[in-house]
């Protein structure tokens, strides 16, 4: 059995939210590489329009769709749109996401819709519009990006760590609910990685960037902060063949960080 075979994602339609930048790019990259073929998802149209064409250019397959995940009417239309354009969705990987870094006292009511809209409702809605998709297709993978705050509590960051737990059960009722129709449901739970969310942190608590990056090193046992490919990686097993028995399950890639 050669690469391609133990993957399995040669021609599969891959769809991937917050694909403009951070884990969502590396992992659209990595996939491609793999043989499939892209949508790539995010509001962002200027960098996903110039990441996708980098993509194409390198000899992989790469289409970017604009949708806003926290509206249902985006949600629908793009997901109609790509299986329009492409034929099927065999992969949906809900990774877009915001944070604020505030306690409940410090937070509005505002910033908190938002964070919980796009991790959780945003998971919710192209979930609901794709999986009938993929259904009538035979089934397929879909990967929801959790974090380690999903599973245990951390500091000033209350919506952050509420939509991330909302996204890890989701993972698992949904696991329960889509069996029968072939579709595998799974949560990647990544620790701190170097992205522009991450970094937008340090910002949100005033503390230099590349410092902040190294003190979220501290104490891991691979004594690094991940790359937005340690994710992909992840990502690309619980998508791929590989984990063909593998559903309502959490993957935690930190380097570490929880143990």
């Amino acid at each position: 059995m050669n690469y391609e075979e133990l993957i399995g994602l040669k021609n599969k339609v891959v769809v991937i939210t917050g694909a403009a930048s951070g884990i969502g790019l590396a992992t659209a990259e990595l996939f491609s590489e793999a043989g499939a073929n892209v949508a790539m998802i995010d509001i962002n149209e200027e960098l996903g329009i110039k990441h996708a064409k980098n993509i194409n250019d390198k000899g992989g397959k790469a289409a970017f769709f604009k949708c806003d995940v926290t509206s249902a009417a985006n949600c629908e239309l793009a997901a109609n749109q790509i299986e329009r354009e492409l034929g099927k969705i065999d992969v949906l990987f809900n990774n877009a996401g915001v944070i604020r870094r505030k306690t409940a006292v410090e937070h509005t009511e505002e910033e908190w819709d938002l964070v919980l809209n796009v991790s959780l409702k945003g998971a919710f809605l192209l979930s609901k519009y794709i999986i009938p998709i993929m259904a009538k297709n035979g089934g397929g993978s879909i990967i929801n990006t959790g974090s380690g705050w999903g599973l245990k509590g951390g500091d000033k960051a209350v919506s952050y760590c509420a939509a991330k737990a909302g996204v890890v059960n989701l993972t698992k009722a949904m696991a329960i609910d889509h069996g029968n129709q072939n579709i595998r449901v799974n949560c990647i739970c990544p620790g701190d990685t170097d992205t522009p969310l991450l970094r937008d942190e340090a910002k949100q608590l005033q503390f230099e960037e590349e410092s902040f990056l190294a003190s979220s090193a501290v104490g891991r046992p691979l004594e690094r902060i991940g790359t937005p490919r340690d994710i992909a990686k992840g990502v690309l097993f619980l998508a791929s063949d590989m984990s063909s028995w593998v559903t309502g399950t959490v993957l935690t890639v930190d380097g570490g960080g929880l143990a």
